[in-house]
C-alpha cells in the first residue's frame, strides 16, 4: 500500500491512497465468492455460478460490492501505516477501482494539530490574584443562614406580615374585573415584599388572613405588560427561626460551647471559602495567561466533537426533555474553543516536564481527605481502592504541579475587594 500525504493546514491532511492488485486479489475473491451465493441465475444452484459467467454477466456490481466492504478497512490501514490518528470522519473522493488493477482514493480528515509552547521567562504571565476582606456583615449573613436552614414553619391565624409566605388562589381578571374562564392559577406561594409582591402590592399583603381576598396588578412579561388578578388566601406560614442559644449552637455543631465559638468557626469557613474562590479564579487566570501568549491551534471539528458531547450530557441531566441545542453550542463554543487549547497546552507541559501523580502523592492525598472527615475513614478508603477514583485524583494532582510550575513564570498583581461591595451582585445572580 502507498500513501502519500497532502498536508492542506495545521490540522487537516488528505491521504492517497494506492493499493496494488496483488494486495487485493484475496479480498476480492472473498467479496466475489458473497456474490455468487446471494445471486440467482437459472441453471446453478446459489455458490455454483462459474466464475468466468459471473464476472461477464456482473463484475461492475462484484466491483463496487467488494469496495463497499473493503473500504473501511484500507483506510484504516492506511492511517494506521502512517501512524495518523483522526479526530472526524474522512471525505472520500476519486475512489477507482477496477478487477485486475490498483484501488485508489482519496481521504480527507482532521487530526490534533502540533502546537508548541512558549519559551518560559519569569514575569511573562501576568495574573492578578484577589484578596477577600470579609466583615461582620458576612458573619451575621452566614449565622442567619445557619438558623434559617434549622427553621420550621407555623401557620399564622393573626395576618400576614413582612418576610411571611401566602399560600394562595390567583384568579386573573379581564378589564372590567370579569374572572377569565381557565386562567385560575391554585397552590400559588407568594413572599410579602420579595420579588413583585414589593411596594404597593406589599402593602396589600399585610395583615391578609386565610380565606381574605385582595385584588393585585402583577407583571406577565419581560416587556413589563401587567394584569389583574384576584387573590384568595389558603393559607399563611411564617418560618420561625431558633434562637442564638446553647441548644442552636450544639446543633450545629457538638464541639462549640459558646456564641463566640460559633462565630470564630463561621468566621473561619467564610475565610476558607473566599480563599477558595480566590484560588479557583486565579488558576484560570493563569492558564488564560499562557493561552493568550500561545494561542494553540485547533481541529474544527474537536470543538463539534466536544459541544455533541456536551449537548448529550445536557439532555441526560434533563431526563431527555428538549433543548434548544443551536442556542447551547453558541452559547458553550467559546468554552469548548478554550478547553481544546488548554487541553493541548496541558498535555506539551505534562510531557516537557515529565509530570505525573506518583504512588505516594495519591496516597498523601487520600490521608490529607482522612484527616479531614476521620469519621468517615472507611468509606474514603473504600472509595479511592476503585482505580478510576484513585485515577481522577491523580489527574488533581496533576493539576496541581502542572499550576505549581506556571506560578513561577506569573507577576501576581494583588488586589483587595471588600465583600461589601461584591454583596450587592451576588444577590442579583
Amino acid at each position: 500500500m502507498k500513501v502519500n500525504i497532502d498536508k492542506v493546514n495545521k490540522y487537516t491532511r488528505e491521504f492517497h491512497v494506492d493499493i496494488p492488485w496483488m494486495e487485493l486479489k484475496n479480498d476480492f475473491n472473498v467479496s466475489l465468492k458473497k456474490f455468487n451465493k446471494k445471486i440467482k441465475i437459472p441453471g446453478f444452484r446459489p455458490g455454483k455460478v462459474p466464475r468466468e459467467r459471473l464476472l461477464q454477466q456482473f463484475q461492475p456490481n462484484i466491483e463496487s460490492d467488494f469496495m463497499e466492504d473493503n473500504f473501511q478497512k484500507y483506510y484504516l490501514m492506511a492511517v494506521q501505516q502512517e501512524k495518523i490518528i483522526p479526530v472526524n470522519k474522512a471525505e472520500i473522493s476519486d475512489v477507482h477501482f477496477h478487477m485486475d488493477e490498483h484501488f485508489t482514493f482519496k481521504a480527507q480528515f482532521e487530526i490534533e494539530p502540533e502546537n508548541t509552547l512558549p519559551r518560559f521567562k519569569k514575569n511573562m504571565l501576568k495574573v492578578q490574584k484577589t484578596k477577600y476582606i470579609h466583615d461582620e456583615q458576612d458573619i451575621e449573613d452566614a449565622i442567619n443562614q445557619l438558623r434559617k436552614s434549622h427553621a420550621h414553619i407555623q401557620t399564622i391565624e393573626d395576618g400576614a406580615m413582612e418576610g411571611d409566605f401566602i399560600i394562595c388562589t390567583l384568579q386573573k381578571l379581564d378589564e372590567s374585573g370579569i374572572p377569565i374562564i381557565g386562567k385560575k392559577y391554585e397552590k400559588q406561594y407568594l413572599k410579602v415584599g420579595d420579588g413583585s409582591f414589593t411596594d404597593d402590592q406589599k402593602e396589600r399583603l399585610i395583615g391578609l388572613k386565610t380565606d381574605e381576598k385582595t385584588r393585585l396588578e402583577l407583571p406577565i412579561n419581560k416587556e413589563g405588560d401587567r394584569a389583574n388578578y384576584e387573590l384568595t388566601v389558603n393559607n399563611v406560614e411564617r418560618e420561625i427561626l431558633p434562637n442564638l442559644d446553647d441548644d442552636f449552637i450544639k446543633l450545629v455543631n457538638p464541639e462549640l460551647s459558646s456564641l463566640n465559638d460559633l462565630r470564630s468557626d463561621v468566621e473561619k469557613k467564610i475565610q476558607a471559602n473566599f480563599e477558595e474562590r480566590s484560588q479557583t479564579t486565579f488558576d484560570k487566570d493563569l492558564t488564560d495567561a499562557l493561552i493568550n501568549i500561545s494561542n494553540p491551534d485547533f481541529a474544527p471539528s474537536m470543538v463539534e466533537n466536544y459541544l455533541d458531547n456536551f449537548v448529550e450530557d445536557l439532555k441526560k441531566q434533563n431526563n431527555d426533555q428538549p433543548i434548544d441545542e443551536a442556542k447551547v453550542r453558541d452559547q458553550y463554543k467559546p468554552l469548548a474553543e478554550r478547553n481544546l487549547k488548554w487541553h493541548s497546552l496541558r498535555k506539551l507541559i505534562i510531557e516537557q516536564e515529565s509530570i505525573s501523580p506518583a504512588k505516594e502523592d495519591i496516597e498523601a492525598e487520600v490521608e490529607k481527605l482522612i484527616n479531614r472527615s476521620p469519621a468517615s475513614e472507611k468509606e474514603i478508603r473504600k472509595y479511592y481502592k476503585k482505580p478510576s477514583n484513585r485515577d481522577r485524583l491523580g489527574e488533581d494532582i496533576v493539576e496541581k504541579k502542572i499550576l505549581e510550575y506556571l506560578k513561577q513564570f506569573a507577576k501576581v498583581k494583588e488586589v483587595e475587594v471588600k465583600t461589601k461591595d461584591i454583596r450587592g451582585q451576588n444577590h442579583e445572580h
